[in-house]
């Protein structure tokens, strides 16, 4: 039995929808200092803006610490940023895990459409709400940031 699953939201933006793409594609480095939940992120291999650079993020999901160890797939012509996860916390019930961030331009602002791609280890695993939930709160402190910055 296939235990493949898929959770998808949108979270529209007020600040620039160039300015979101740049900073979830490529300055990573500065969202530990614009979202509370993240306390690091570095670069393992390659660098801050390429696709095949790895990554690891550090961050508290639910008053948990977690890891997150990810190889980040760009596309630029769609303006999509994928995070495939090599290691971390998240793998104890999925045995894989994807997050991808879609940034559309609307008018002077946009939306972000963010879809978590898993597959459940067993049937009692829990979904990835908790993870989805996270990561709306990531890019709604990004762009309370963004238009600060403005």
């Amino acid at each position: 039995m296939a235990l493949v699953c898929k959770l998808e939201t949108e979270v529209e933006f007020k600040s620039s929808a160039e300015k979101m793409y740049n900073l979830i594609k490529g300055r990573n480095h500065h969202i530990p200092n614009v979202s509370n939940g993240i306390h690091a992120v570095d670069v393992h291999e390659g660098d801050w803006e390429t696709s095949g650079s790895v990554k690891l993020w550090k961050y508290t999901v639910e008053e948990k610490e977690e890891t997150f160890k990810e190889k980040v797939e760009i596309d630029d012509e769609n303006k999509r940023v994928t995070l495939v996860c090599l290691e971390g916390h998240c793998l104890d019930h999925y045995k894989s895990y994807k997050a991808s961030f879609k940034v559309t331009p609307k008018g002077q602002s946009g939306v972000v459409a963010i879809t978590l791609n898993y597959e459940k280890r067993q049937n009692d695993s829990p979904d990835a709400n908790k993870y989805l939930q996270f990561l709306v709160n990531v890019i709604k402190d990004i762009d309370a940031y963004l238009i600060k910055d403005a």
